[in-house]
């Protein structure tokens, strides 16, 4: 795994550690609080099944079109796609199994093909 170590900690709340796990798959790890806040959930009680999973995609459109799908298919949305501090976009949903998601476009970030 390739890392830069944590990043991103002249931002309140925005504290990570990002990982390359393989061409297109990477693993972001978060402080609890950070990710409650920028979720826009409350803090809840530790769980073993404690986690968000990241969706990134190429566009601002395509948060809003998955963001949507997600919606029809009866996820919960928890904060609407917006800009964000990091220059991106993304939004967060529940999934019907109550999973917390969180769909993200990054101009910095060039997905595969």
């Amino acid at each position: 795994m390739k890392t830069e170590g944590i990043v991103g900690t002249e931002f309140e709340h925005g504290a990570v550690a990002f990982f390359e796990l393989q061409a297109g798959l990477r693993l972001a790890l978060w402080p609890r609080k950070s990710l409650a806040h920028d979720a826009g959930i409350a803090v809840s009680a530790r769980s073993a099944s404690e986690f968000s999973i990241g969706h990134n995609v190429s566009s601002k459109a395509e948060v809003d079109a998955v963001m949507a799908q997600a919606a029809k298919a009866g996820a919960v949305i928890i904060k609407a796609a917006h800009d964000t501090f990091w220059g991106g976009y993304a939004g967060y949903f529940h999934d019907p199994d109550g999973h917390l998601w969180e769909v993200a476009w990054n101009p910095q970030r060039s997905l595969p093909d």
